[in-house]
């Protein structure tokens, strides 16, 4: 469920930060490249908790 949360605000943010860049650099808004990126950069951040967070040992 956690892995769905990543990948659906990635892509909301994504879509922001691709927009307000694209108007920002006087650029046509691309929408699938954004998506591409935004996907990228959910697999980064889920790649990070997957290896960052030590799991707990049982006994």
């Amino acid at each position: 469920m956690r892995y769905l949360v990543i990948l659906f605000w990635s892509l909301i943010l994504g879509q922001v930060v691709g927009f307000i860049g694209a108007k920002l650099t006087m650029n046509a808004y691309a929408f699938i490249p954004t998506v591409i990126a935004s996907i990228v950069v959910a697999l980064i951040v889920m790649l990070i908790d997957a290896i960052a967070i030590p799991t707990p040992k049982k006994q």
